[in-house]
């Protein structure tokens, strides 16, 4: 079966409450591939590739995100790229 690549850009009160580290685990837990980081507007963006099954997965846990997360809207777009494991990225403009 076909990878698939997604792009994620999430909004709302994502920042500052484990959101990025969250988002690792749960990617990590679900052999993902990829790489979350915040944004400075105030979002996250993630690439997360993997099989169609746990990318899901990932974005059904992603709309709620850990608690103390408040999740507005989660965007996704094609994404692109091969990655090796899962990580943390520092802040991108």
């Amino acid at each position: 079966m076909a990878e698939t690549v997604l792009r994620l850009e999430i909004r709302g009160w994502v920042q500052g409450v484990g959101y990025r580290w969250s988002l690792v685990e749960q990617a990590r837990g679900l052999g993902l591939c990829g790489w979350v980081c915040d944004r400075r507007d105030g979002s996250v963006e993630a690439m997360v590739a993997g099989p169609p099954a746990a990318v899901e997965r990932l974005l059904a846990w992603a709309r709620r995100g850990p608690p103390g997360a408040a999740v507005l809207t989660l965007d996704t777009f094609p994404g692109e790229g091969q990655f090796d494991g899962f990580e943390q990225r520092p802040t991108a403009e």
